[in-house]
């Protein structure tokens, strides 16, 4: 259970706070929800408090596995499918795991294919959106700003 103010992340969307439980009426019961309010767009998500776990909502990481998501991010052993349909399937649940630590696996293979080849424009936007999920986690977990979480990111991937 989280309290309200308690910053979170969901899944594909980043990170958020509760703003609010809220009970709301749901096949003519009373249903507890929380509010969650996306930081980086501002979008609002209900989420019925049984099924927190369920879709994914969690804690933000401790600082203290930042290095294990930097450490993702600089494999270079990784097994990456030649089929286009598959891989985008497989990098699409993975993020939906809600696992920093699967995103930053997705964001590693598609950095190591884009230096390969030119990623689709599929892949090029999953590619942004998990770069945005990765160094806004990475800011709030550490508390430093989105510019110097970006450049930890850029630099674990050998973008500098």
């Amino acid at each position: 259970m989280y309290r309200t103010g308690t910053k979170v992340v969901y899944p594909t969307h980043g990170v958020g706070w509760i703003e609010a439980i809220e009970k709301k009426e749901v096949a003519g019961g009373l249903q507890p929800f929380y509010v969650v309010r996306i930081i980086g767009n501002g979008m609002t998500i209900l989420v019925p408090t049984q099924n927190a776990k369920r879709v994914g909502l969690r804690a933000v990481i401790e600082p203290s596995e930042i290095p294990k998501v930097l450490a993702i991010l600089k494999k270079n052993d990784l097994k990456i499918s030649s089929n286009w349909n598959r891989r985008f399937k497989d990098n699409l649940e993975r993020i939906r795991t809600g696992s920093l630590f699967e995103v930053a696996l997705v964001l590693r293979k598609l950095v190591l294919l884009q230096k390969e080849r030119c990623l689709s424009f599929g892949e090029k936007t999953m590619l942004e959106n998990v770069r945005r999920l990765i160094v806004s986690e990475i800011s709030h977990a550490s508390g430093i700003d989105q510019e110097g979480a970006r450049a930890l990111v850029e630099q674990a991937v050998g973008n500098h």
